[in-house]
């Protein structure tokens, strides 16, 4: 059990028997108590919503199992997954992924979360590399903090980069909000 005030951004809930994924957190307080205004969205059906908790609400904290698993490779809307201790594949559809296709690339080693012995979703590093697929050319005279300008990634997501970044360039993005956050060396 958790209180409503130890809600944090991540944090899976049961509630009304179903699991809930905290998407945003916003503590607000008022003169006699502190409120927890959350966005949460539901893991199966992927809907999201807000509601608010009182700190002495208490809530019930999802035990999520996480396995080490390597993204095989896309399928339709179906795509693979191999378990790196066992080797069983697992598959999910595109819909229960999320944004998480958007950074998806084929090789790479992700966090399966499991939930009473079913597949709920991903996890991906904070940071991920991708090279630039298509952008406007890069000028002389481009610096870090003159603008920016959209740039399309192997995996079709397409970020804000500052003017520099070229073309076949390979970039880190957080995968957590979209953002560029520097070249790779």
């Amino acid at each position: 059990m958790i209180s409503g005030s130890e809600l944090r951004k991540g944090v899976v809930i049961e509630l009304d028997g179903k699991l809930y994924q905290v998407m945003d957190y916003q503590h607000i307080k008022q003169k006699r108590t502190a409120l927890a205004k959350v966005k949460l969205r539901d893991v199966q059906g992927g809907h999201t919503f807000e509601r608010s908790f009182q700190s002495a609400d208490k809530l019930v904290r999802a035990r999520i199992e996480l396995r080490e698993m390597q993204y095989l490779y896309q399928d339709g809307d179906i795509h693979y997954f191999m378990d790196q201790e066992n080797y069983e594949q697992t598959s999910l559809g595109t819909d229960q992924l999320g944004d998480a296709i958007n950074y998806m690339k084929e090789g790479m080693s992700l966090q399966m979360s499991n939930y009473k012995g079913q597949v709920i979703g991903v996890e991906l590093p904070i940071t991920i590399e991708l090279e630039v697929t298509a952008t406007d050319p890069g000028f002389k005279g481009d610096t870090a903090t003159s603008g920016t300008k959209p740039a399309t990634l192997e995996t079709g997501i397409t970020v804000q980069v500052p003017l520099f970044v070229n073309q076949g360039d390979v970039i880190k993005v957080d995968t957590r909000t979209g953002v560029y956050l520097e070249r790779a060396a």
